[in-house]
C-alpha cells in the first residue's frame, strides 16, 4: 500500500487516519528548539466532515486513502438516495445516501455536474457545480429606485435555499448563486 512521508504532506493530500479517509486541509512544518521537529496537520474526515487537529513527528508516514474523484451527472432523488449518471462514458448510474450529500442537497438541481468522491465504489462526498442559477421564488417587495444604497433582504431559491440579495430582486428573476459561501453573485440576463 502507498503511504506518505512528512515531508510529502500537502493540502488536499487524501490519507487513511484510523482507518478513515481523510483530506488533509492545512500543513504547518514546526522546528521547535528543543526536541524533533514535526508537522501539525488538520484533517477532515471525508466519511463524516468532522475537522481535526494531529501531530505527526518528522519522518513518520500516513498511509494513502484509496479514494477516487469523478464527476456525474444528478438525475433525481427518491426515498433519501440520490441517483447520479457517470460521466466518463461508461452511463453507469450511482447512488449516495444523505449522509454524503450533506448540506449541499439545497444546491444540488436536476442535471448539475457534480464532483463525487468514492471510497471502496461508494460516495462518500458530493460537491454540486461552485456557481449554480436559480430562480427566486419568494422575498420582499424592492424599494423603487433604491438600486445604489447596497441593502439586502431574504430570499428563498427554488432549490429551497436562503440567501441574502440586494434589495431590487423580485420574486421570478433567475439569479447566479456561489454553493460554497451561499452568496448572490448577480442576475442572469434573459
Amino acid at each position: 500500500m502507498v503511504s506518505y512521508s512528512t515531508s510529502e504532506f500537502k493540502n488536499g493530500l487524501k490519507v487513511l487516519v484510523d482507518g478513515n479517509p481523510c483530506v488533509i486541509i492545512e500543513n504547518d512544518f514546526c522546528k521547535p528548539g528543543k526536541g524533533q521537529a514535526f508537522n501539525r496537520i488538520k484533517i477532515r474526515n471525508l466519511n463524516n466532515g468532522l475537522v481535526r487537529e494531529m501531530n505527526c513527528k518528522s519522518g513518520s508516514k500516513l498511509e494513502a486513502a484509496d479514494v477516487q474523484e469523478i464527476q456525474a451527472q444528478y438525475l433525481y432523488a427518491a426515498d433519501g438516495i440520490w441517483h447520479f449518471m457517470n460521466n466518463d462514458g461508461s452511463y453507469e448510474q450511482l447512488t449516495a445516501k444523505a449522509s454524503a450529500i450533506g448540506d449541499s442537497q439545497m444546491w444540488m438541481q436536476e442535471g448539475d455536474i457534480c464532483n463525487i468522491v468514492l471510497y471502496n465504489n461508494e460516495p462518500i462526498t458530493v460537491e454540486p457545480p461552485q456557481m449554480i442559477e436559480c430562480v427566486v421564488t419568494e422575498t420582499d417587495p424592492g424599494l423603487k429606485g433604491d438600486t445604489v444604497s447596497g441593502g439586502t433582504k431574504p430570499a428563498l431559491l427554488d432549490t429551497g435555499a436562503k440567501v441574502k440579495v440586494p434589495l431590487f430582486v423580485e420574486p421570478g428573476e433567475k439569479i447566479k448563486v456561489n454553493t460554497r459561501t451561499g452568496e448572490y453573485l448577480g442576475r442572469v440576463s434573459k
